[in-house]
């Protein structure tokens, strides 16, 4: 299912941000600065671009906010993160998870040995669902995804890149989630399937109103699907603006990314 509009759209307006992000800094093994002055918002219903090269800091941003970050032995020194106007910063993932923000991590992490069905299954036990509410969520997400419904009993160790990104996406969505924390999923995907990934993306955010961080190298796509974009370097945002605003510059690959990052 895919909304066949890749223009970049406006972003909601109004309202208190569902997400905010007030310098933080994020520090590693209580000497490595990873992130030194990361602000940034994200609107109930928007989807939000974090761009960059590697290294620059996205991945460790999203890991700040699912609480995912002192796994890697880092902490938020400085700084605040707001969930629907609450402060969570340092609040362990699960519980986050549970207030509905949820983190799809790169590397495309499905559990191999299950099948495709039983990993989209393991998303809906921290709602704690009713069989019949289950089978209804399940449904929803092979209307999303019709690759996964062709896979629904094979191991997901045996689905190729893309269906396992999807799977990840979809089993992320099975927690009924307001928030969802995308990091890189055009990693190692060929650029017709990272295409029909970013318009469901779309599609979910425009039919149900599900709001995305996008942390991303590439570029072009992510911008064409997203209301608004950050650009880190260095661990600081180097730039903000609308989808629009950005790609109309040209230069981002040169100024920010490099150009030995560029992807088209």
């Amino acid at each position: 299912m895919t909304t066949g509009d890749t223009t970049p759209h406006d972003a909601p307006s109004g309202g208190e941000p569902l997400l905010e992000v007030r310098g933080i800094e994020v520090i590693y093994d209580g000497a490595i600065l990873a992130v030194a002055d990361v602000s940034l918002t994200v609107a109930p219903g928007e989807i939000v671009a974090l761009l960059g090269a590697n290294g620059a800091g996205k991945s460790t941003t999203l890991k700040a906010i699912s609480g995912l970050v002192v796994a890697d032995r880092a902490l938020v020194s400085r700084g605040e993160i707001r969930f629907r106007g609450e402060d969570i910063t340092g609040i362990a993932p699960n519980l986050l998870a549970a207030r509905g923000i949820v983190h799809v991590l790169e590397g495309r992490h499905v559990f191999g040995h299950l099948t495709v069905e039983e990993n989209l299954r393991t998303g809906a036990f921290l709602r704690r669902l009713g069989r019949r509410e289950i089978e209804h969520d399940l449904e929803e997400i092979y209307g999303y995804f019709p690759r996964l419904r062709t896979k629904r009993k094979t191991p997901a160790g045996l689905t190729s890149g893309g269906e396992q990104q999807m799977l990840a996406i979809g089993r992320a969505l099975l927690t009924r989630p307001e928030l969802v924390l995308l990091d890189e999923p055009s990693m190692g995907l060929a650029p017709i399937i990272v295409e029909e990934i970013f318009e469901i993306v779309t599609t979910l955010n425009r039919s149900k109103g599900t709001s995305f961080l996008v942390a991303e190298q590439n570029i072009a796509v992510s911008l064409r699907h997203a209301h608004r974009g950050y650009v880190v370097d260095s661990g600081r945002v180097a730039l903000a603006a609308s989808a629009r605003e950005l790609l109309d510059r040209g230069d981002l690959h040169e100024i920010y990314l490099g150009v030995a990052n560029a992807v088209a």
